[in-house]
């Protein structure tokens, strides 16, 4: 893996994972980065060039008075695609990410030749069915002042376990990330952990916006309908975070669209599961030629 960056109005990390061929761009969610696809990188990049992009406030891209809201984030993305990619590529997307790399390719689609989109995060089908922890801990960060409040009490318990709270969240069983991988969070967390105001500032504007796009549920299933990539969601039967039953719905909505279902399985299959996502998206990628 090689870091490098590129100027966006403004430096913008990625990780270059190597492999030749059709561009795969991996592109993480609310509050992740690059290290998110450390587990399988390697392994996908033996069907194409496979590059990890950092978006505004996260990983190792500062804001530096840029938005870290998704629309911005969005039009980074497509920015990147065309200063780094320069060719049609396969959006990987995890949760927010891939949000955004459905949004791309329905108002981008000469830039997108398919998607997998990693448990995308989607609107709720019945708020009654939502996990009520969840709930309450996005509904306190969409608050003003609260949100700030709750997340400087969170980063008092250090940059460590706060990564191993999120995990926590994300995953069915956290153990079975590789240690290896972990240690890089870790790394990482420590490495942000001097921009205390700023990442969190970022983090909620995020996070705000992504939760103001999801309750416009007719705009999204608009974006849904005008993908005219090839497209594979992968998600897990246990996701706390994006209920299976919704993913169903947007499925039923794009019954073209491919769709795996892991069992046992959280809201990050490529960290918790590695070889069982990769048993799910590389036949896809084989299959259609896209990589």
């Amino acid at each position: 893996m090689q870091h490098r960056s590129v100027n966006l109005d403004g430096d913008v990390h990625y990780a270059d994972f190597g492999g030749e061929g059709r561009p795969i761009v991996l592109v993480h969610g609310l509050g992740g980065s690059h290290v998110n696809w450390l587990s399988v990188a390697s392994r996908l990049a033996v069907h194409g060039r496979v590059l990890a992009v950092d978006l505004t406030g996260h990983g190792r891209t500062p804001s530096f008075g840029r938005s870290a809201a998704v629309s911005s984030n969005r039009r980074l993305l497509g920015r990147f695609l065309d200063s780094v990619v320069q060719e049609p590529a396969v959006l990987v997307g995890n949760s927010m990410g891939g949000y955004l790399a459905l949004a791309e390719a329905a108002l981008e689609p000469a830039k997108v030749c398919a998607l997998v989109l990693v448990a995308p995060a989607v609107p709720i089908v019945r708020l009654a069915a939502f996990d009520w922890q969840v709930l309450a801990l996005f509904a306190g960060l969409t608050l003003p002042l609260a949100g700030a409040a709750l997340l400087r009490r969170r980063s008092r318990r250090g940059p460590e376990q706060a990564v191993r709270d999120i995990l926590a969240l994300c995953c069915v069983d956290p153990g079975r990330i590789d240690p290896a991988v972990l240690r890089a969070h870790f790394d990482l967390a420590r490495e942000r952990a001097h921009r205390g105001e700023e990442a969190r500032r970022d983090f909620l504007a995020a996070q705000r916006s992504l939760m103001v796009n999801l309750l416009r549920r007719r705009h999204f299933y608009a974006l849904a309908e005008k993908v005219r990539a090839e497209t594979l969601i992968v998600h897990g039967e246990h996701d706390r975070l994006v209920r299976l039953e919704a993913i169903r719905a947007l499925s039923a909505a794009r019954p073209d669209w491919s769709l795996v279902v892991l069992e046992g399985v959280g809201h990050v299959p490529q960290l918790e599961v590695p070889g069982r996502f990769l048993a799910a998206v590389e036949p896809f990628l084989v299959g259609r030629k896209v990589a």
